[in-house]
Order: C-alpha cells, then structure tokens, then sequence
C-alpha cells in the first residue's frame, strides 16, 4: 500500500505545510509537541479539512482540494488510537469494541468482535467495564475498536504516554505484533525517540509545521539533517 500526503493548513499563528510519501510500514510522526503531528492525523482522518493539499491511500483519494473530493471520516477506513484512548465508561469491553463497527451488521460485526478479543487476549474481559481492567488491557480494547472495520492503515497519537515505563515496553512489543498480524500501515505520533526508534521502519521529523527529516531512526540517529533535528536526539 502507498500513503501520499501533501497538505497545508493554516490555524491562527501555525502553518502546517508538509509532504510525504510511504509504502507498507510502521512509521513514526516525532518532533516537539505542538509541531503538527497530531494536527496531520486529524487531517488525515477527516476531523479537520485542509486549506489545501491531497491524501491518498492506496490509490484511494481521500482529500483533494483541486477536485473538491472530501471523503467523510466514516468513509476513509482509517483506524485511530487517540491519546486518551476514548473508551466509554458506560460501556463493557465488548460494548467499546463493537461501537467501532456501526456498519456491519449484527452477526458480521459479533464475529469479528470475537476475532478480535481473541488476538488481542480479551476473551475473559468482554463484560468488564474500563475502570475493571488494567492500563495495557485498555490499550488492547481502544486497538481493538480500532481495527474491527479492518481499517487500510492504523493512526495512533501518543497511546502510550500515560503508561510507565515496563508497560511502555510491553505495549511497544505488543505494537509490533500487530504490525505483523494486520500488514497495514502505521502512523505513530510520540516526542520520544527511544519509543520511535524502538517500533518504526521509518521517522518523518516534524519541525514547526515542516518535514525537517525522512529516513530510517538509524539515518536519523546517525546523519541529522540539521541543527533542530540534532538538538532533538540529544
């Protein structure tokens, strides 16, 4: 599968103005908060509009601004973790993970809602509630909601953040499972190279709103292409 994105949106003060393309890998979005990481997956996802620019997936066009193409969220097949997860609080483990497929019908939708726990060892949670299960097992539900539409690529701002560190490291393996179980792209968003390094094929560096690096965390570590990008690593 190929990702192209070119974008430019303009919010108050910030300007977000990149470009970049990738095939079927685990790639991770770093760079200083506030550097347009999450604002490009929002885009991406169709939760905000871009003041112009294209995104593509697999030659699907989601967003172009030339034509007028607009596709809506629910349209775009896109997985999303966000930050906080977003579990509902009202709602038992299975509950959550079926609210990620309102489409499919009932059977198609428990079927896979089934798959689902299964992969992601869910199977004694389905009716517990998110304050009865652990920080990693609320991990495993948002992945799970997240990909029971079978999504063309997975989107991911900063899942981990709130986590400590051994679970950090745990979720970081549990990732790369996932890449290799769903063979489909990966966006990670996160301001920690040690965690970019760890799970990604490839790092797009986010300076200001612009691309300052694309390459391997190996490229990066060891050829920053400026001053910016060596400050970050150090």
């Amino acid at each position: 599968m190929e990702f192209e994105v070119s974008l430019r949106k303009k919010i108050n003060d910030f300007t977000l103005d990149i470009e970049w393309q990738l095939d079927n890998v685990m790639a991770v979005l770093f760079g200083l908060s506030g550097a347009g990481k999450s604002m490009t997956l929002q885009l991406i996802a169709g939760l905000m509009k871009p003041d112009n620019g294209q995104i593509m997936l697999n030659k699907t066009v989601y967003f172009d601004s030339l034509t007028g193409i607009n596709l809506p969220p629910q349209n775009r097949h896109l997985g999303y973790v966000f930050q906080t997860l977003a579990l509902f609080p009202h709602m038992t483990v299975l509950q959550n993970i079926l609210y990620g497929a309102p489409n499919l019908q009932k059977k198609e939708k428990m079927n896979i809602a089934n798959e689902m726990m299964d992969k992601f060892k869910l199977n004694g949670l389905k009716d517990r509630y998110p304050d009865q299960i652990s920080g990693g097992q609320k991990q495993r539900v948002a992945f799970a909601r997240a990909l029971i539409r079978q999504p063309q690529a997975l989107m991911l701002d900063e899942p981990f953040s709130a986590l400590d560190r051994p679970l950090r490291l745990e979720m970081r393996r549990f990732l790369i499972d996932v890449r290799d179980k769903f063979n489909i792209p990966i966006l990670f968003v996160t301001h920690d190279f040690e965690e970019a390094a760890s799970i990604s094929e490839k790092i797009i560096v986010y300076e200001h709103g612009k691309i300052a690096q694309i390459g391997s965390p190996i490229d990066v570590k060891n050829n920053p292409a400026n001053q910016y990008v060596s400050e970050l690593l150090s």
